[in-house]
C-alpha cells in the first residue's frame, strides 16, 4: 500500500544543502521529511573536496554567504568535535608572476573590505607555509578563514542531528499544489508526502524539481574530476591553488578548464582538482582531463611527481548562469522554497543556506538580502546546451 506521510516541510535531496535545510528547520521548530531517490550524500556531495572556502569569492552577496556560513560551520565543528573532520587549516592562493600577484593583491584588498581575513605573503614566506611547493612563485595571499570537512560524514551527521524523518530510495515524481496552486506536499513513487512547504535542494537535479512545481530554474550540470593520492600526511597544509583558479569559477564557458588545487585531508590522502566542463551527465573517465590535473598539481608540488594515485572520481556541480544560488521562497509557487544552484561551493554555502532558509519558512526577516538569489530572477531564455 502507497505510503502517506505529513510534516511541515519536505526537503527534496539529502545532500550537504539538503541536510543544512533540515538542520536549522528542525532547530526552528519545524517537523520535517527528508526525501531522496539516493542515499545521504549520494549525489554532488558525495562526490565533493569538502571545501568552506572565502578565498574564492569576490565582494558581493555570495561572499556575504560564505562568510556566514563559515560562522555556522565553526558552530557545528564544536558541536560534532572531529566527526565530521573539521579542519580550519586555511588557504594559500599562488600567484606565478609579479603580474598575476599584483592582481591577486587587488583582488584580496576589496575582499579584505568586506571583512575577509586576509593576509599577502612573499615568495619566502609562500614556501615556509607550503615547504614543498615549486621554487620560482612571486608570492600569494593566505586565507586564515578556508576550512575544509570530510562532506559525506558532514552531511549524515547533519541529518542525524536534525532528527529528521529520512526517506531514502524514494523519487519525488511530482509536487502536489492546491487548487489555488499553493504547495502541499509531493507525491513519490512510494505515496505522498503532505506538507504546507517543500524545499528544493536537489542539486543538479534542481531545475527538474522546479519543473515539477511549474517553474523554471535553469540549473546545468558542470562536470568536475577529482584525483586521489596515496596517504601523505601533512606534506600539503593548507588548501593551495593557482590564482587562475577564481576565473575559472566565474567562467560561464562550457569548454573543458583546468586549473590546480592540491590539498591535504585529515586522513592524508590528497585532493587534486580542479576540472570545469558542461558535457550533460556524461560520466565517462577522461584520462585528457586527469592527466592535466596531474601536470598542474606538479607544477605547483613536484614531489607529487613521485606519488601514486590510487583512484579518480567524477561529480556534477549544480551550475546557474549568473554564478549564484536560488535561495529562498518561490513567488510564483507559494510554498515552494528553493535551495540549489550553489556549483561547486555547496558545501561551503550550505549551513548559511540551510540557516536562511529556515529564517524564510518562519516569516522572519533574513540575516541577509535574498534578491540576488531570487529563485524567479531567470527570463527563461538562457542557454540550455550542456
Amino acid at each position: 500500500m502507497a505510503k502517506r506521510l505529513t510534516c511541515d516541510v519536505v526537503v527534496v535531496g539529502a545532500g550537504m544543502v539538503g541536510a543544512a535545510c533540515a538542520l536549522y528547520a528542525a532547530r526552528a521548530g519545524l517537523d520535517v521529511v527528508v526525501v531522496d531517490r539516493g542515499p545521504v550524500a549520494g549525489g554532488t556531495t558525495g562526490a565533493g573536496e569538502g571545501n568552506l572556502l572565502v578565498s574564492d569569492k569576490e565582494r558581493g552577496p555570495e561572499l556575504e554567504l560564505a562568510l556566514l556560513s563559515a560562522r555556522l560551520w565553526a558552530e557545528l565543528a564544536e558541536e560534532f568535535g572531529s566527526a565530521v573532520e573539521y579542519e580550519p587549516k586555511g588557504g594559500v592562493v599562488v600567484a606565478a608572476t609579479t603580474e598575476a600577484l599584483a592582481s591577486l593583491k587587488d583582488f584580496a584588498a576589496a575582499q579584505h573590505a568586506a571583512g575577509v581575513m586576509t593576509e599577502v605573503v612573499d615568495a619566502d614566506q609562500v614556501r615556509s607555509l607550503e615547504p614543498h611547493l615549486a621554487p620560482g612563485l612571486a608570492g600569494g595571499v593566505l586565507y586564515s578563514q578556508d576550512a575544509q570537512v570530510m562532506p559525506a560524514l558532514a552531511a549524515a551527521h547533519l541529518v542525524r542531528a536534525s532528527g529528521a524523518r529520512l526517506c531514502t530510495g524514494r523519487t519525488v515524481t511530482g509536487v502536489l499544489r492546491t487548487a489555488e496552486g499553493a504547495v502541499r506536499g509531493v507525491r513519490t513513487d512510494d505515496g505522498e508526502i503532505h506538507a504546507p512547504a517543500v524545499i528544493n535542494a536537489a542539486g543538479t537535479w534542481g531545475g527538474d524539481v522546479a519543473a515539477l512545481a511549474g517553474a523554471h530554474l535553469p540549473v546545468l550540470p558542470r562536470r568536475g574530476f577529482v584525483l586521489v593520492t596515496e596517504p601523505l600526511p601533512r606534506l600539503v597544509r593548507h588548501k593551495v591553488y593557482a590564482a587562475d583558479y577564481v576565473a575559472d569559477v566565474a567562467s560561464d564557458s562550457a569548454a573543458l578548464q583546468t586549473s590546480p588545487v592540491v590539498e591535504g585531508t585529515a586522513a592524508g590522502p590528497v585532493l587534486i582538482g580542479a576540472s570545469r566542463e558542461r558535457v550533460g551527465f556524461d560520466r565517462s573517465f577522461s584520462l585528457p582531463v586527469v592527466r592535466s590535473l596531474a601536470l598542474g598539481a606538479t607544477r605547483l608540488f613536484p614531489f607529487l611527481e613521485r606519488v601514486r594515485a590510487l583512484r579518480t572520481y567524477v561529480g556534477f556541480r549544480p551550475y546557474l548562469p549568473d554564478h549564484l544560488p536560488a535561495i529562498g521562497p518561490d513567488p510564483r509557487v507559494p510554498g515552494l522554497f528553493h535551495a540549489c544552484g550553489h556549483e561547486g561551493a555547496g558545501i561551503g554555502l550550505a549551513t548559511g543556506t540551510g540557516h536562511l532558509i529556515a529564517q524564510a519558512l518562519g516569516g522572519k526577516t533574513t540575516d541577509l538580502d535574498l534578491t540576488a538569489f531570487r529563485p524567479d530572477r531567470f527570463s527563461g531564455d538562457e542557454v540550455n546546451s550542456p
